[in-house]
């Protein structure tokens, strides 16, 4: 049997090991995901994205307890740090999920950013389709906890869930790197500790100098330890996705993403087919050999390759 037929079926080793086909770019990558296009577009997808060190590991576990209680099956890929020795990813986020790890109605994938510095990698993006056409209700991205350049979440995400701490000065930063502009939801967690409900206050500050949108993202007191402030936390979310389903809005983020997609996909295309016929055509040895000694400036040298492979710019 084919794997896209097993996986439509309910085999999970077939999404494990089409998640692997994603993600080491095998040669049937595109023709699998092409057949499990027309199958994707049911999941609602849930970004959970802050500081490294805020604990969101934690709270996805905490998360998939409350989901799970209300019914709905659940995907999680925790996005980590790749190994610059392996590829693979560094911290194995599924350790602080083992109260789910025999939960048939979970499935979690650790998988490494490939040197992507948005927090998410291309893989990370076919994976959830993957996952998407197995039947989950909901998809939690975790992103890898990169701070400043952690944006490409938005848009993956349905609803994004900012994960902050009090006296880390994580407020401030996330102010700085401007990743306040991408949650729809932001969550102290560690309430429990000094200077929380400044750093709340910080928050709600920021919030209320933002231009009014019509949804005003809460900003929810969590402790992930011991479980408080979850349930309220899982009742946002889904409060969101009816805001957006209400306000003709969810379709609306869905034609940007699929906009996104596109344009990306163009420019990785474009880029591998360039790069290999250039690597089959030309040595760039000289080339290289040139610019290294100034004799040459890159920028001409750079159209010299598109025009020696007839490349049409």
């Amino acid at each position: 049997m084919k794997p896209v037929q097993e996986l439509l079926q309910g085999s999970r080793r077939a999404l494990a090991r089409l998640i692997t086909l994603v993600e080491n770019s095998d040669p049937r990558k595109e023709e699998l995901l092409r057949q499990l296009f027309p199958h994707t577009g049911k999941a609602y997808l849930i970004g959970i994205t802050g500081p490294p060190g805020a604990g969101k590991s934690s709270l996805v576990n905490r998360l998939l307890g409350a989901m799970r209680k209300d019914g709905f099956t659940v995907g999680v890929i925790a996005v980590d740090p790749t190994s610059p020795f392996t590829g693979g990813a560094i911290l194995g986020d599924r350790i602080r999920m083992q109260d789910h790890a025999l939960d048939q109605g979970v499935f979690i994938r650790s998988m490494g950013t490939r040197g992507s510095l948005g927090g998410l990698s291309r893989a990370t993006r076919e994976a959830v389709q993957v996952m998407d056409a197995f039947g989950k209700d909901f998809i939690i991205i975790e992103t890898v906890g990169v701070g400043q350049s952690e944006v490409d979440i938005v848009k993956t995400a349905d609803s994004t869930a900012v994960v902050l701490t009090p006296a880390g000065g994580d407020s401030v930063q996330t102010i700085k790197a401007g990743i306040m502009e991408i949650g729809d939801l932001f969550v102290i967690n560690k309430f429990d500790l000094p200077g929380a409900e400044r750093t709340a206050a910080e928050v709600n500050m920021m919030l209320d100098l933002k231009e009014e949108s019509g949804w005003r993202p809460p900003v929810l007191p969590v402790v992930s330890l011991y479980g408080e402030g979850v349930a309220e936390l899982w009742r946002a979310l889904l409060e969101h996705r009816r805001y957006l389903q209400q306000h003709g809005l969810f379709e609306a983020r869905r034609r940007r993403r699929a906009e996104g997609e596109l344009g990306e996909l163009v420019e990785f295309l474009v880029k591998s087919r360039v790069w290999e016929n250039i690597r089959t055509q030309i040595s760039l040895e000289q080339l290289v050999e040139s610019i290294a000694l100034r004799r040459r400036d890159p920028y001409s040298a750079a159209r010299e390759l598109l025009r020696q492979i007839k490349f049409p710019f």
